[in-house]
């Protein structure tokens, strides 16, 4: 009998094996890209919300030259301006709903169960980030298809210009952001706060309506939130401004006040099990 006991306790290992890179896998993400994928209101507010914006607000405007250069000289258009504001602002919506996924689960449990297995919780918040990426540059390539087929002409240089800064900008900055409000909110109040913020800092930060037709407080208010920075380098290209260094000045430093609340958010929420 003793010896049996010890031969079966020689056999079990308490110790958890730890799976290959975290246990991040590409059939984890394609998973999760199609839990999103599924999602109609997501998609209606990250994808179909935009475009149907820039149809309503800037497709009217497409013979109303944006600057001094005029159209038939390959100036851009204001239908262009508020094609790259609605392609940033669907890239915004899909990053922080990276944050909602996040406050669901814990509401439900899920992350909970998630550490009780030899998944990195790490890993789990990199697969939901790159998700929410991929659904963003979804946003952009919708959108900017729409305006390419409704007769919005840039050149090459522009739409990739614009384009890159409106998706990976957006991601990076306003992912962190969704992220921090996931681990600190559970469940539905994560996704009407985090909808709420995306909508009123588009407002104050100029990305619906120009900073110049903005009153002067506002324009000062502007310039302190962090839609400012990353929209004005997405829309450089366009309005040929000169490139301000206070421009990504402003987005990094969000972007490091945002990733420090993450970190903080995560660490306490890794500590319950």
């Amino acid at each position: 009998m003793t010896t049996t006991s010890t031969t079966i306790s020689d056999r079990v290992s308490l110790e958890r094996r730890v799976p290959p890179r975290g246990g991040f896998t590409l059939t984890y993400l394609w998973i999760e890209l199609k839990r999103k994928l599924r999602s109609r209101r997501l998609l209606l507010f990250t994808v179909a919300f935009p475009v149907a914006m820039f149809v309503i607000i800037g497709l009217p405007l497409r013979e109303q030259q944006l600057t001094a250069t005029p159209l038939s000289q390959g100036g851009p258009s204001v239908a262009a301006y508020v094609m790259v504001s609605m392609a940033m602002y669907g890239a915004m919506m899909s990053s922080t709903q990276t944050g909602t996924a996040i406050g669901t689960e814990r509401a439900y449990g899920w992350s909970r169960q998630l550490r009780l297995t030899p998944l990195n919780p790490l890993v789990n918040v990199v697969v939901k980030t790159l998700a929410g990426m991929v659904l963003g540059l979804l946003a952009v390539t919708a959108t900017y298809l729409v305006g390419a087929a409704s007769g919005v002409h840039l050149t090459w240089a522009q739409w990739i210009a614009t384009g890159a800064a409106s998706w990976l900008l957006a991601s990076a900055v306003f992912t962190t952001l969704g992220l921090a409000v996931g681990y600190l909110m559970p469940g539905d109040g994560a996704a009407q706060v985090t909808s709420l913020a995306i909508a009123l800092l588009s407002f104050l930060g100029g990305l619906f309506t120009p900073l110049s037709a903005m009153p002067e407080l506002l324009q000062v208010i502007a310039r302190f939130t962090p839609v400012y920075g990353i929209s004005q380098i997405a829309r450089a290209p366009l309005t040929g401004a000169d490139v301000d260094i206070l421009w990504f000045v402003n987005a990094v430093a969000w972007l490091g006040i945002f990733v420090a609340c993450a970190a903080w958010a995560f660490r306490r929420d890794t500590k319950r099990v």
